[in-house]
């Protein structure tokens, strides 16, 4: 990255607060030009709960005074209940957050040195809450950019996945549950650090359980979700994402139904900002998103709304790998969405497990059926992927064994595809419950298997995921599957790959009993959005300029970091586990003089066919220093199930030095709901 530090304007920084109408306080990080009182200038609101003046500070001083140094304030807000503001916070996307961001926007507008014209920036719970607020209209908020979000919070979020429960929904909540037990910073808020602080461990709960009690697309899934009502959206949004994020489906979406100006930009990356996107390459998105703020905040033409509606990275065809530090590809685009450039092209299943183009298949009473062991899945990475190594999937022929698989010929010449794959299956079950999880792969001359895109379906969400009703075993249904959205070019004397399989743990708890689907491939069908390239359109975009920032936050690393990922098969006890440990070392933000420590170890196990001895276990262990002010947590949870149930274990200990000041425990049994 480029670091700039000639800016336009000369930039001065604040801590401050921003009072509420019920006497809250929400803590605030201000970056804005230091003649913006004589000469006010419009602002760039990101509203997270990830803590300000610590967790999120590396990356807020590369982007907050870069906008500021071009005639912006660069405003970062803790949500009530997190970093240094007031109050317990005791859920995502309440609607008191969306109230306290509608007051914060009022006081924006209130400053003398705010013009009053406002956008909303923010990545993953800051890209949810800059639409959510948006849906509510507030004459402030001019623009929106939503980077790696949701407009569905229950069919495509962190939480659920084809009506299936996602793995990443006890990781989050584990990572939720160490976020909500650390302390106010006691250089801002004083004395009353302490209090804050155990008025939050005892207040804020365990999240996991409330998000379970709602296994169905119910209202409580409902609240937030801005696709109840994309007509409420009045202003620009423009929506960005990777293909390696959990996240990508939602910029289609809205490009589709917003009916506002708009854009959309899905690069390569995980869940990260596209200037400090891995897998590469990264982009300039600051100099982007100014562009964006210019047209929309101060009236410039900069061109940016003249450009395709869409630019996404092609991706080309790569070994598997847990970790990809560069993406070869392209950037392409497309005019509008859906693009009348890409069109079906189908391919049937048949018995003899080939996939080919339909004008070459019969229709057949074939059956084909397949019982998965619960080890497929493990080689999946993460529904959410943050580049954290590795997870990212891995080569999928460990996975395929325990799956049917359908292949093409090698193909003659290259063929590219951009949108959501979809498989329509003809299909039946044993059980009452089932799922069935899809994934398409790039297979490479010497075989090894890349895994392109994926999809779940919980069976008994065939028709709703509101009303969800159970299987009548035996019986044949038909179904159809959408993959995750991708861009990818499947090169001459590659073949594509659909394997089809009945669990993939633990990026989705399996269902509650083993499984035998049953398929008539002969009345299946895999359709591949083709979009034919267009060179010379391509040769014309203009080019992404190198990312930049502003200068980097002063750090100093005390204790290395470790990461890892390990399968661990104990054949002696039929014991398998799958370890993750993603520890940040210890290091001292100089500027403030506070050091931090942060691990996270997670384990997902199993016993050799037992369906009951499905366990997530989840620990963080966290603590903050300066000088003789010390405090530590530790959050463990244990999540298990049986046929019937799942049952959460939890435990939430605090110190303050050596002296254990806070500590509880949970126990809740919660009915599965055809999950």
């Amino acid at each position: 990255m480029r670091i700039v530090t000639d800016f336009p304007c000369r930039v001065q920084e604040e801590e401050t607060w921003i009072p509420l109408a019920d006497g809250t306080r929400l803590a605030a990080r201000i970056w804005r030009p230091v003649d913006a009182d004589r000469h006010p200038v419009p602002a760039i609101l990101e509203y997270l709960p990830y803590r300000k003046r610590d967790l999120t500070a590396e990356r807020d001083v590369q982007s907050h005074p870069y906008w500021a140094g071009h005639g912006y304030a660069g405003v970062r807000v803790d949500i009530r209940g997190t970093g240094d503001s007031d109050g317990v916070l005791t859920d995502e996307y309440l609607p008191s957050e969306l109230e306290d961001g509608l007051e914060i926007l009022a006081w924006l507008e209130a400053q003398p040195w705010c013009t009053g014209e406002v956008g909303m920036i923010g990545i993953s719970w800051g890209g949810f809450n800059g639409l959510q607020i948006a849906a509510l209209r507030p004459r402030q908020l001019k623009a929106v950019i939503t980077l790696c979000f949701t407009d569905d919070r229950y069919a495509d979020d962190i939480h659920h996945m084809g009506g299936c429960l996602l793995g990443d929904n006890l990781s989050w909540a584990s990572t939720m549950f160490d976020g909500n037990a650390c302390p106010p910073d006691p250089d801002l808020v004083g004395e009353r650090w302490r209090e804050m602080w155990l008025e939050r461990l005892d207040g804020s709960g365990l999240w996991l359980s409330q998000w379970l009690a709602h296994q169905r697309r119910d209202d409580y899934w409902k609240h937030g979700s801005v696709c109840e009502d994309y007509s409420a959206i009045q202003c620009p949004v423009y929506a960005v994402s990777g293909w390696a994020d959990g996240y990508c489906n939602a910029v289609f979406r809205v490009l589709e139904r917003l009916s506002v100006p708009r854009k959309g930009l899905v690069g390569p990356w995980a869940h990260k900002y596209p200037h400090l996107g891995v897998p590469g390459p990264a982009i300039g998105f600051l100099q982007e998103s100014l562009r964006w703020w210019d047209h929309w905040l101060k009236g410039i033409d900069t061109g940016i709304m003249d450009e395709p509606m869409v630019r996404v990275w092609m991706q080309e065809s790569v070994p598997p790998s847990a970790r990809y530090d560069e993406r070869p590809g392209r950037w392409i685009a497309e005019p509008s969405w859906p693009s009348p450039n890409i069109l079906p092209a189908s391919f049937r299943l048949t018995a003899g497990h080939d996939l080919l183009p339909e004008a070459d298949g019969q229709d057949d009473d074939s059956t084909l059926d397949i019982r998965s062991p619960l080890s497929v899945g493990l080689y999946a990475g993460k529904w959410c992927s943050y580049n954290a190594p590795p997870d990212l999937p891995h080569d999928q022929r460990d996975e395929d064994g325990g799956s049917l698989i359908f292949q093409t010929p090698r193909l003659d010449a290259s063929l590219e595809i951009f949108g959501a794959p979809t498989v329509e299956l003809e299909i039946s079950a044993d059980q009452p419950v089932a799922m069935v999880a899809l994934r398409l792969s790039d297979i490479a001359e010497d075989d090894k298997a890349t895994r392109v895109s994926y999809g779940l379906l919980n069976l008994t969400h065939r028709d709703s995921n509101e009303f969800p009703e159970p299987l009548e075993p035996g019986k044949r249904y038909r179904v159809s599957i959408p993959l995750k959205h991708i861009a990818q070019q499947f090169a001459a004397g590659h073949a594509i790959r659909l394997a089809l399989s009945t669990s993939y743990w633990p990026l989705a708890w399996p269902a509650p009993n083993p499984v035998r689907l049953t398929i008539l491939p002969g009345r299946c069908r895999l359709v591949l959005p083709v979009r034919a390239p267009r060179p010379a359109e391509e040769a014309t975009l203009p080019a992404f300029g190198e990312p930049e920032g502003a200068s980097p936050m002063a750090k100093t690393l005390l204790q290395p970091t470790q990461e890892s990922w390990q399968v661990i098969r104990d054949l002696a006890n039929d014991r398998t586990t799958l370890e993750v440990i993603n520890d940040e070392g210890r290091y001292r933000i100089d500027d403030i003089d506070l050091e931090i420590s942060a691990r996270v170890t997670e384990r997902y196990q199993y016993s050799y066919g037992s369906y009951d001895s499905l366990s997530g276990w989840t620990e963080w262990q966290r603590s903050f220093k300066r000088g003789d002010w010390e405090v530590r947590t530790l959050t463990r949870t244990l999540m298990t199930s049986d046929a019937d149930n799942f049952r959460l274990r939890a435990t939430l200990d605090a110190w303050e030095g050596d002296t254990r000041i806070f500590a509880r425990t949970w126990d809740e049994t919660i009915p599965r709901d055809l999950v």
